[in-house]
């Protein structure tokens, strides 16, 4: 069947919203001259933009539907709004109460969505339990492209910051001595989940070892709420550190890991970011599940202790062993087994 007008439902959150970025590339190689529009929450919604397959971004204001109250007042013009794109199809890739809610609201007679699907979202729009059922979650999305008779290949995230973006980095960067051509490695100290967290002294450690092997400065990154953990590791370190922590939006943090040789850090959004740019990841697993949710493709390393209680997928945690049994020595070793950073 030939769709002409297509959306896209997935909402949240950052690192998500990348994982099924690559079904919109396939989406409009199988139906080119179709529209594509993508519904989403304010803090991924810069990602988008940055994609050149998707003609219409829509804002999902998510503080308006957190109560039944709040679909009761809000959700009839929302329903009208979406409603008037009459849309053919809706791919849900959220597989919740709130996006079955939206996919409903649309009106499109066709609706399909991923294998897990939850809160009865199943009941809206069809899952597809492709081949990729039990693989990352990128394959997962993708096998629903793939049931439209996409040919996807290898994941495309097709991010690319615009002109005034890179130009905002080139500044920041110069600001703080790093010019063009200069190498440089990032790191980001903080996530979501308190247990998904590296200590702060071990980046401390490893900045320490990797700026004084390979001469090269290391960029913290993250929110305004990592700003104490930056603390920490300047603090325990002579290395040279730039912290542009809670300094840029999506779009520049995009500028700035496109041009780094090497990210680390935890399960987050800006790690999903990083390997999306073409920037090589080490990643530092614990209580999430890296075979799902690690970063995607050989390139990249995931790095974990093989602990009976992990993943856990617990947010908090009494006793973090998964993280805190990975060494600074652990990861500096990987890196130079692997010559992560021996072409720079």
């Amino acid at each position: 069947m030939d769709y002409r007008n297509i959306l896209i439902v997935k909402l949240s959150a950052i690192g998500d919203v990348i994982h099924a970025l690559p079904v919109a590339q396939a989406l409009k190689q199988r139906f080119p001259a179709g529209k594509l529009t993508w519904i989403v929450e304010k803090p991924a919604y810069d990602l988008l933009t940055m994609n050149p397959h998707i003609d219409e971004i829509l804002l999902f204001e998510k503080a308006k539907y957190k109560t039944w109250h709040g679909f009761v007042k809000y959700g009839p013009a929302l329903a009208k709004m979406l409603k008037a794109h009459h849309f053919d199809l809706v791919l849900d890739l959220q597989g919740l109460f709130k996006s079955a809610a939206l996919a409903l609201f649309s009106g499109a007679p066709h609706r399909i969505g991923y294998c897990n699907m939850r809160e009865l979202s199943w009941l809206v729009s069809k899952p597809v339990c492709g081949v990729h059922k039990d693989s990352h979650v990128i394959e997962r999305y993708l096998d629903v492209a793939r049931e439209l008779g996409c040919e996807p290949g290898r994941p495309q995230y097709c991010l690319q910051p615009n002109g005034q973006a890179v130009e905002e980095v080139k500044q920041m960067l110069h600001a703080a001595g790093i010019m063009p051509g200069m190498s440089y490695i990032v790191m980001a100290p903080g996530t979501n989940w308190r247990s998904k967290c590296w200590p702060a002294a071990y980046y401390a450690d490893l900045a320490g070892a990797l700026t004084k092997k390979y001469q090269q400065p290391v960029i913290l990154i993250g929110g305004q709420q990592d700003q104490e953990r930056a603390q920490v590791i300047q603090a325990n370190t002579a290395a040279c550190i730039v912290n542009l922590i809670g300094k840029t939006n999506l779009k520049q943090l995009a500028g700035v890991l496109q041009r780094s040789n090497l990210f680390i850090g935890g399960d987050t959004g800006p790690m999903h970011l990083a390997a999306a740019m073409g920037t090589r990841v080490v990643a530092l697993f614990g209580p999430s599940d890296a075979q799902r949710n690690g970063p995607f493709g050989d390139e990249h390393v995931v790095i974990r202790k093989n602990l009976n209680c992990s993943p856990c997928f617990k947010r908090d945690c009494p006793d973090v062993q998964c993280m805190e049994q990975i060494t600074a020595a652990d990861v500096m070793d990987l890196i130079e087994q692997r010559k992560l950073l021996a072409d720079f």
